[in-house]
């Protein structure tokens, strides 16, 4: 079984030129470090926290310490993840003072009856499995900072711009015994209402991962995303014979021009067909595969190196 891994940096409007390269190398840090846990034999779920995690430490990804803040000007946080063998799942939500809810996530998952905990029973549990926090402006940066009195500023003078608010990073990826599985994890929207809940910790739209067919994770506008399960809808029209790329299309045409929702979606297949799909201005993403690792940001870009 060929594995392979493939991350996503969330979809975006547009990307300052003065980051991109930060971006590009952070989304393929995280594409190595899945690759090479399954290289050493490391399950699907391994692979997909592993690399979500790199993504949750880097400041210039919306999830962990680079979380936007909410309207009070704090960081909550939600994540899931989802093993294709047996379809257990783990998920958080309005998460506070945690470096790295995707871990938090996978342990609801595994030490739980539970799928999914929120805020202050979350919080609990993080606690009794020893996950220590961390300080509240240990996760927030100066640049969301200044991003938060920006959209307060635009708010009061227009409707806000659905294609500003897409980051989430995410992972899928396929393991050497067959297994799919996906993370996905984000602070949310800019200046979002205080417990304001997307599609991110949501089963079967910010993810799902089924053996029998493939693993996906999304990104987007997370209302529209929610409104369409948008995961499961694309994972449908794989099992009804779609190719990966035509089922992302015909899922994100529908969120589109059923809501005008902008999202993306990154797909392995159970045979280990891999696919990114966007339809915002850009999507930072990464594959690893067979020794190479391709990347991109914007549309029609791919660039293809060898893993060290």
């Amino acid at each position: 079984m060929n594995f392979v891994v493939v991350v996503h940096g969330g979809g975006a409007s547009s990307i300052a030129k003065d980051r991109k390269e930060r971006v590009r190398q952070g989304i393929i840090r995280a594409a190595t470090a899945g690759y090479n846990i399954l290289k050493e034999g490391g399950s699907a779920v391994d692979a997909v926290e592993g690399a979500v995690t790199v993504l949750e430490d880097d400041p210039e990804f919306n999830a962990g310490c680079g979380s936007v803040l909410n309207t009070n000007g704090e960081v909550e946080m939600d994540a899931s993840i989802m093993s294709g063998k047996d379809l257990s799942s783990g998920a958080v939500s309005a998460v506070q003072c945690i470096a790295n809810p995707i871990k938090l996530a996978r342990l609801v998952m595994e030490k739980t009856p539970h799928c999914f905990l929120t805020d202050q029973g979350a919080a609990k549990f993080a606690a009794a499995m020893g996950i220590p926090t961390v300080p509240r402006e240990q996760l927030i940066t100066e640049r969301n900072i200044k991003h938060l009195q920006k959209e307060k500023q635009e708010k009061c003078a227009q409707k806000p711009d659905q294609q500003k608010n897409l980051g989430t990073v995410g992972a899928v990826a396929l393991d050497c015994k067959g297994n799919v599985a996906y993370a996905t994890s984000t602070g949310g929207i800019i200046n979002k209402m205080v417990g304001r809940v997307g599609d991110t910790p949501c089963i079967g739209s910010g993810g799902y991962a089924d053996n029998e067919i493939g693993a996906i994770s999304t990104t987007g506008h997370g209302e529209s995303i929610l409104k369409v399960n948008l995961a499961r809808l694309t994972l449908f029209h794989v099992e009804q014979g779609k190719t990966l790329e035509e089922a992302a299309d015909l899922s994100l045409g529908y969120m589109k021009s059923k809501l005008k929702g902008l999202g993306g979606v990154i797909l392995v297949s159970k045979a280990g067909d891999w696919a990114v799909k966007w339809t915002s201005a850009s999507m930072p993403w990464a594959a690893a595969k067979d020794g190479k690792v391709h990347s991109g940001i914007d549309l029609g870009e791919t660039c293809t190196t060898d893993l060290p």
